[in-house]
């Protein structure tokens, strides 16, 4: 589930090793170009961290994020 504090969506995602969380970094960074919205996102080994806010609206939560969240969101459950 996303948690929103501090003017941010974060979410962590725990896979089976690096190269599956490389796998879905990478759906992410293409939906994310495709929508000119970017996350701040960390990944060590198995684990990735996003976090989501609108920088040109002043760092805060918009449509844009959740819209990201939920397109994330639906790259695991198919």
């Amino acid at each position: 589930m996303w948690k929103e504090t501090n003017n941010q969506l974060s979410k962590s995602f725990e896979f089976k090793d690096f190269s599956e969380a490389w796998i879905f970094m990478n759906s992410v960074a293409i939906i994310a170009e495709k929508k000119n919205h970017h996350p701040n996102w960390c990944n060590v080994y198995n684990k990735v961290d996003i976090r989501l806010t609108t920088h040109d609206a002043g760092n805060i939560v918009t449509e844009k994020d959740r819209d990201l969240a939920y397109e994330i969101d639906q790259l695991l459950i198919g």
